[in-house]
């Protein structure tokens, strides 16, 4: 594997160092492994079923083809982080119980179709807890509410005082996505999501790299969605892809952290347990995408990413516990 690694960091573009900060982590884990021969069991299965990446979902994300459309992606990827807990936010949208990212990606809707006020970047920087509260409204207060109000906050004062709106944002990057991607963590500190493992800095970017990412989807590769370079975001690390990866054998725990994950005892945002859990899925989804290009199927990550989100998503009482971590970051 490690001859692999180095092949990828030498061929593979890397403008974000993702792959390279991540890449020190995994040659150097304790508690998380990766397995290269279920990754060629997992690219079998993938490759013989054809399974394609989902296609973009219209039901629950607003979408008008307009600048109102961007603005609200901003704000979804503001927000998209930590859902879980007891009990489980939800909402009911139009007589569909959701939970999860799909909640809040609906919730969201909800409230742009009822107020369009809520996606104006100078609405958001002055956004209330109690105006925040009603976007988000459903069974019980979303995890991290605070820290969701805060960055919405930071999301509309940075765009009403810079650019006006996120359309104009994402037309500065000339329609480069990693550069997109690096403009929204230089501009948005609750967006830096990055780490420190023996004194080196890691990068995920994850947020940042799946705005570009629903950009792309929502507007079919158009307008606001046109880049030229996708094949070089990684996947995002987050705690669904590690528990589907975990569940084919790719991904092996050692013992101790096997039993706290599988028990659901929470792990420290930036330990070295919860650095190499997401440095390990993101090398992961680099090799299976390798493997998936051997049998003929060529996908950036992303594409792999979503294939792999999308079967978490259809297995979620087959699975074992994902690991849980209070972060704003994923």
């Amino acid at each position: 594997m490690k001859n692999s690694l180095q092949t990828i960091l030498h061929t593979r573009p890397d403008p974000l160092g993702v792959l390279k900060t991540t890449a020190y982590v995994v040659q150097r884990a304790r508690y998380v492994k990766i397995n290269p021969d279920a990754i060629e069991r997992a690219a079998d299965m993938l490759a013989e079923r054809r399974v394609e990446p989902p296609a973009w979902n219209y039901e629950y994300h607003f979408f008008d083809g307009t600048e109102r459309t961007v603005n609200y992606l901003f704000l979804l990827d503001a927000l998209n982080f930590c859902f879980w807990g007891k009990p489980k936010w939800s909402i009911v949208y139009n007589g569909k119980r959701l939970d999860g990212y799909w909640a809040l990606a609906a919730a969201l809707k909800r409230a742009a179709e009822q107020d369009p006020h809520i996606l104006e970047p100078c609405w958001l920087r002055r956004v209330t807890p109690r105006e925040m509260a009603k976007v988000l409204r459903g069974n019980c207060r979303i995890p991290l509410f605070e820290e969701r109000c805060r960055n919405a906050r930071e999301l509309g004062a940075v765009l009403c005082a810079l650019w006006g709106d996120a359309a104009h944002f994402v037309e500065a990057a000339g329609r480069d996505a990693a550069a997109l991607a690096r403009m929204v963590v230089n501009y948005f500190a609750s967006f830096n999501d990055s780490a420190t493992y023996r004194g080196r800095t890691v990068r995920f970017f994850k947020r940042a790299q799946i705005l570009v990412a629903d950009l792309w989807g929502a507007f079919g590769g158009k307008r606001w969605g046109a880049f030229t370079n996708l094949e070089a975001l990684t996947a995002f690390a987050d705690y669904k892809l590690p528990q589907v990866l975990r569940a084919w054998g790719i991904l092996r725990y050692s013992p101790a952290l096997a039993h706290r994950v599988d028990a659901r005892v929470e792990l420290r945002a930036g330990s070295a347990a919860e650095v190499e859990i997401r440095a390990a899925t993101l090398w992961a989804v680099e090799w299976l995408r390798d493997a998936l290009a051997r049998r003929g199927r060529k996908l950036w990550s992303i594409q792999v990413d979503w294939i792999l989100w999308e079967a978490s998503q259809a297995r979620t009482k087959a699975l074992k516990p994902y690991h849980r971590v209070r972060t704003i970051f994923y």
